[in-house]
């Protein structure tokens, strides 16, 4: 992904936070000499620096992705800013928090490791809820999926959140948002302030 420096983010602890905060993300590899993408959720074992999820066996992305590099893609709040907004002359543009994964892909059809991977998922999300679901997988249903594991080699950060304006424009941005309901965005903006 293009940078510019402004927008860089570099430190990993926060490209890991960003990651846990928004790990619903697209699997990109190559499948029949094209680009294929399936939109998922991941877990992060920051430890290891692995990515986790997996995939129904009747989508054909796992066949070909053992051993294959592989792009994974995180998008956090965005929204279209208006020029109107800035006090100084401006163009349309779009805010946003992006981070690109590329890593190792490994497949994984180990019954054990299968469950733990769903197991920990589901956790992950029901563990928010008042009434949580404990998951109680039949064979069938985890013998229809396939596990990736995703070796991180290198994580790209992007945080294009009004930085290049001036601290009038910025807080315009911030206020504009916030009313039109992108109250994430705002915020995410009104921490480079």
């Amino acid at each position: 992904m293009h940078i510019p420096s402004s927008f860089k983010v570099s430190d990993q602890g926060e490209l890991f936070s960003f990651i846990n905060q928004y790990s619903f993300g697209q699997l990109i590899s190559i499948v029949d000499d094209r680009p294929c993408s399936t939109h998922i959720p991941f877990l992060l074992d920051s430890e290891n620096k692995k990515l986790i999820c997996h995939l129904a066996k009747i989508n054909t992305q796992w066949k070909s992705i053992h051993d294959q590099e592989v792009l994974i893609t995180f998008l956090g709040p965005h929204d279209y800013i208006s020029p109107t907004w800035y006090v100084g002359n401006g163009v349309p543009t779009w805010d946003y928090q992006a981070v690109h994964v590329y890593g190792k892909a490994t497949v994984i059809n180990d019954h054990e490791i299968l469950k733990n991977m769903v197991d920990e998922l589901s956790s992950k999300y029901e563990s928010k809820k008042p009434d949580p679901w404990l998951g109680e997988y039949v064979d069938e249903m985890l013998s229809a999926i396939i596990g990736i594991e995703i070796d991180i080699k290198e994580i790209q950060g992007q945080y294009k959140l009004s930085q290049n304006r001036s601290k009038e424009d910025r807080e315009q941005v911030i206020k504009t948002l916030k009313k039109n309901g992108s109250k994430q965005l705002s915020r995410a903006i009104k921490k480079y302030i």
